[in-house]
């Protein structure tokens, strides 16, 4: 296949590039359908002229559908889409990218196309990236732990249903009642059990809390039974997140704040910001999973990309444990690389 790639790539260049133009344009549909001809040209910076161009030819080969509503794509493009999936891999470099990034990291690493920055189907690439990898891990009875954010939200969107999936428990990775409801881990993992006809629990305890509070907190009967499951979990997901961001998100106080930037951090996780070294400048007080406790799960997922995440991907993968499976995109790739 190489060979032939390698081939066509010095004999027909053009072929290949409406190949890909082609691929992009079905690509974006499946994620965002039904979508319109302008948020199709917008999004892959073409022009309407050549969309519309284009869709024409998609539509006489019956790979898509056009209604009111938008354009979809047939039950023929979809099949297309996936047969293609492979290749295009191969021909855009994304599979050689992967492969050097996990030989950097020195870990398990799926990367997607794209940059989820600018691209809001790339962010949905890595949700079903996520899930998939999720179910993939699945075996017996198990217990998954699940972080916060808007990327977890998007794994839960890609989840379906899987056969005898009630010897699942999710539970949520930490408290979390100072974020957005969509984003609270508890919301989350409500979720993916509805997606999957699972089981869950959840943990309704501030994501920070004081010394004084968490002592007291951690006597409740409900909480401890929580939060033994939660250490129990022998899959985790989580989310990587820009450390002056989710310091905001937190609304840390001007002191804590000062800490943060005085370390130089630029990556959180699990309440840990992270500095360009992987070295541990701050830990927020949380109820729920600790570093420590990664090593003992049997995989630890964690979703993030975007060429903005890059560093703090980084610094977090210093730190991250060796049972960890990074799925990001390719512009977090290639900066990464860079480093």
């Amino acid at each position: 296949m190489q060979t032939l790639i390698n081939i066509q790539k010095r004999l027909l260049p053009d072929l290949l590039e409406v190949m890909q133009k082609r691929y992009g344009i079905l690509h974006y549909i499946r994620f965002m359908q039904p979508v319109g001809r302008r948020s199709l040209a917008h999004s892959l910076n073409l022009t309407e002229r050549v969309v519309r161009s284009e869709v024409e030819y998609l539509k006489q080969q019956n790979l898509i559908e056009i209604h009111s509503s938008g354009m979809s794509l047939s039950a023929d493009g979809l099949e297309l889409l996936e047969k293609l999936d492979g290749v295009m891999r191969e021909i855009s470099g994304i599979d050689q990218i992967e492969k050097e990034l996990q030989q950097k990291l020195g870990v398990e690493v799926v990367l997607v196309a794209g940059n989820s920055d600018v691209s809001p189907w790339v962010k949905s690439e890595l949700g079903k990236a996520g899930a998939l990898r999720m179910k993939k891990s699945l075996s017996g009875e198990n217990i998954i732990a699940v972080t916060g954010g808007t990327t977890m939200a998007t794994v839960a969107d890609m989840l379906k249903p899987i056969p005898e999936s009630n010897n699942i428990l999710f539970v949520p990775a930490r408290g979390g009642l100072g974020e957005e409801m969509k984003d609270q881990a508890n919301t989350i993992v409500s979720k993916m059990a509805e997606k999957m006809n699972a089981s869950y629990r959840v943990l309704y305890v501030p994501d920070q809390i004081s010394d004084e509070s968490y002592a007291t907190i951690m006597k409740e009967p409900s909480i401890k039974e929580v939060t033994s499951l939660i250490k129990d979990a022998d899959i985790i997901i989580h989310g990587i997140g820009e450390a002056s961001v989710m310091a905001k998100r937190r609304n840390t106080t001007e002191v804590v704040m000062k800490k943060i930037k005085d370390g130089e951090a630029v990556g959180e996780a699990f309440g840990y910001y992270f500095n360009e070294h992987g070295q541990i400048v701050h830990k927020v007080q949380t109820v729920g999973i600790q570093l420590e406790d990664l090593d003992h799960a049997k995989e630890v997922i964690a979703v993030a990309g975007g060429t903005s995440k890059a560093k703090a991907i980084g610094a977090y993968m210093q730190s991250a444990s060796r049972n960890t499976i990074l799925i990001t995109d390719e512009a977090a790739a290639i900066e990464l690389l860079k480093g």
